[in-house]
């Protein structure tokens, strides 16, 4: 083969071998594009685009009378896009740029223009399709913000992009913050209600569009922020609390524990038939001297009652015949030692022969330890048994996660001795309960002998509709014998009138019955050694007090418990007392249902007694109270008319329009917007006299709305 045609083949081999090549890459290229079109376009769009969550407006909680104790108020990251359609012309962006910065200085004073117009500039040169321009913008401001120059060209061509956030707020701030609770995905439990009910409270998220752009940032692909799938808000919780009867539980125990200067302590007050809890307060003493609530002693706190356990024992006694309480038991003066087992003392020491009621009136732990060591000494699980038929072994299974776990021994435990731990379990030693485990116990002497579990949530709602209600756990249907109860009630009543709270109680215009409770506080080494004390020699107490009122017709039972009081007494009439008197007084002055001895009754024409716009049954209650018939009419009566009644109007409002709270009280004016869905901000007490939105307007929920009282 010649030099040429060599040459001609191998130009001509590769030519062939391009021309293939080419025709590959054109098959290949249809293949993509055509064949596997569908596939790949897929691809793209998973690795451009995503889903993302949308979070639900968690459910609000409310207290008994509908004041909010917890809500979510949307909040807005503002960005811009500075290549939206309107905007991308640079005529128009670098023509009103300047005075978009000139408006966001001007509104939020954290930058000067220069700085805006800058930052809006920069962003530009970047071509920033997602640039933050503010965090946590209101509803409120964000109208305003919509308005200003660029924006307002329209939700897609002003580049403006809204993402909506929830932020949960407490109106009431610090009230029952605890019981409340929070959300936190970083806490393994539940907190309070907040944890316990959040299947119901969280509601169900939505999903919306994402796409990712340079710099690796996911931008909402609808600029207008909406979801794709929108998000199902929360059910509505309606707790038990009293917003009047919690502050008033709150402001009592902090007021006491500065006084004694104690570690902590906690309160709770309960309505005795229903199990409601209308008020619990926990505080904590902090490094600062301050208290605040951190951890909920009332339902995880188990340690030693102390001698308000002796109601168990004297009921065991009685219940099971095996003394009266006009049996005599000698206290030894105040000391006795148990054969082979501790000594017993009594902070009185000059005490002998008395009463099994007066023993119980004293509090005399020598007395309580010698009726149950005499009579149970041979037989230690007859007296066992009959606290575990109490439940008082067991929890009470509450709403709220978190509850202590009772430790009632019986001759079973490795640890028990006859002449040790059946003597101190008389006086509420060698166990370890809560305090509102020991509450639920005390309010079965005022409930007719059952014993219900307490309960903090009585109703779930959803779009104003019930979806669940709950009612108290029976947990013993009759603790004791009708004859025992009543000298149970009968020692309980004597402890006020003639034992250690007969100081406490004077000049009360209602009657009381409980006992105190001042019992060492017992602490473990690192050897697992139980020490009583200070390392100095000195005694850690604990302060309780446990009753009910009136006691003659009870509505509520309440315990108030105060650990390690440093300053003044450590003795519970002293420490705990106190407190437990300020709560009822409250209750009492403000719960018509038991305060109707001073009644005013108007004769004739009469000054119509003052009253303010709102609830129109509580309205009605109060006049049926003070004696004058209510009359329901189109026009508010400024006279009494006594042969028809009081006329006043029922506040009504529009729906989707801002309520007229004018001559409300902050209480129903607060109800009233909260339920509207509008943000309120109250500045001075007494009745509603200006709001800054008239009612009837129509104005978006989420508005914030300021309240003037005079």
């Amino acid at each position: 083969m010649s030099i040429r045609t060599n040459i001609l083949v191998r130009v001509y081999l590769a030519f062939g071998l391009i021309l293939l090549f080419a025709l590959a890459v054109v098959v290949q290229l249809y293949r993509v594009q055509f064949v596997q079109g569908k596939k790949w376009k897929s691809m793209a769009d998973s690795m451009s685009t995503k889903y993302v969550n949308v979070e639900a407006a968690r459910g609000n909680i409310f207290s008994a009378d509908g004041s909010l104790l917890a809500t979510s108020v949307p909040e807005y990251d503002v960005h811009m896009d500075m290549l939206a359609g309107g905007i991308a012309d640079d005529h128009v962006f670098y023509s009103k740029v300047d005075s978009l910065a000139l408006k966001m200085s001007q509104f939020y004073k954290d930058k000067t223009p220069q700085e805006y117009s800058r930052m809006f500039r920069d962003a530009r040169k970047d071509s920033s399709r997602y640039v933050l321009i503010h965090k946590a913008v209101t509803y409120q401001d964000l109208k305003v913000i919509r308005k200003f120059p660029l924006f307002s060209l329209g939700r897609k061509q002003g580049g403006l992009i809204v993402d909506q956030k929830n932020r949960r707020i407490l109106p009431f701030r610090s009230l029952a913050y605890r019981t409340i609770g929070y959300k936190n995905e970083n806490v393994k439990n539940p907190v309070g209600l907040e944890g316990a009910y959040a299947s119901y409270i969280n509601g169900e998220n939505g999903k919306r569009l994402v796409q990712r752009i340079a710099g690796g940032t996911w931008r909402p692909v609808n600029n207008g922020g909406d979801e794709e799938y929108a998000a199902k808000d929360g059910a509505d919780i309606i707790s038990t609390i009293d917003v009047n009867l919690q502050d008033a539980a709150q402001a009592a125990l902090k007021k006491q524990l500065i006084f004694n200067q104690a570690d902590h302590g906690c309160v709770v007050l309960m309505e005795v038939a229903t199990g409601h809890i209308k008020a619990i307060a926990n505080f904590t003493r902090s490094k600062d001297g301050d208290y605040q609530e951190k951890l909920n002693y009332a339902i995880a706190d188990a340690a030693d009652p102390g001698s308000t356990f002796k109601m168990a024992s004297y009921m065991t006694l009685f219940d099971q015949h095996k003394i009266d309480t006009n049996t005599i038991i000698n206290t030894m003066g105040g000391k006795y030692k148990i054969p082979k087992g501790p000594m017993i003392s009594d902070v009185e020491h000059d005490n002998y022969e008395m009463t099994a009621k007066r023993a119980f009136e004293e509090s005399s732990n020598v007395a309580a330890a010698r009726f149950v060591y005499d009579h149970y000494y041979n037989s230690p699980q007859q007296f066992t048994d009959k606290l575990y038929s109490y439940h008082l072994n067991e929890k009470l299974k509450l709403q709220i996660p978190g509850e202590g776990m009772p430790v009632v021994k019986n001759p079973k435990n490795k640890s028990w001795n006859n002449n040790y731990t059946l003597p101190e379990m008389a006086y509420g030693y060698e166990m370890a309960m809560t305090p509102l485990q020991m509450l639920a116990f005390y309010n079965s002497v005022p409930n007719n002998g059952k014993m219900i579990a307490p309960i903090f949530v009585k109703e779930i709602r959803r779009l104003g509709n019930t979806v669940e209600q709950f009612q108290a756990r029976v947990i013993n249907e009759k603790v004791c014998s009708d004859a025992t109860l009543g000298k149970m009630r009968a020692l309980l009543e004597g402890v006020v009138t003639e034992g250690t709270a007969k100081n406490l109680f004077k000049g009360a215009r209602y009657t009381v019955a409980g006992k105190t409770g001042t019992a060492q506080i017992a602490k473990r080494n690192a050897s697992g050694k139980i020490t009583f004390g200070n390392k100095d020699g000195s005694s850690t107490y604990q302060a309780s007090f446990c009753g009910y009122f009136p006691a003659n017709h009870p509505k509520y039972s309440m315990i108030v418990v105060i650990n390690h009081p440093t300053a003044g007494s450590y003795l519970a009439a002293l420490v705990a007392g106190p407190v437990f008197r300020a709560i009822a007084d409250k209750v009492y002055s403000s719960d018509l249902d038991i305060n109707q001895g001073n009644a005013t009754r108007f004769v004739g024409n009469t000054q119509q007694p003052k009253i303010k716009t709102g609830d129109t049954k509580a309205a009605q209650q109060v006049f049926n109270k003070l004696g004058i018939k209510p009359l329901f009419a189109n026009n508010t009566a400024t006279t009494v008319d006594t042969s028809n009644g009081v006329a006043y109007d029922e506040e009504k409002y529009k729906k989707g329009t801002v309520p007229g709270v004018t001559g409300m009280g902050l209480s129903d004016a607060l109800y009233v917007m909260g339920n509207a869905g509008y943000k309120v901000t109250a500045r001075g007490s007494g009745v509603v006299v200006r709001q800054s939105v008239t009612g009837g307007s129509a104005i978006p929920k989420g508005s914030k709305i300021l309240i003037e009282l005079e």
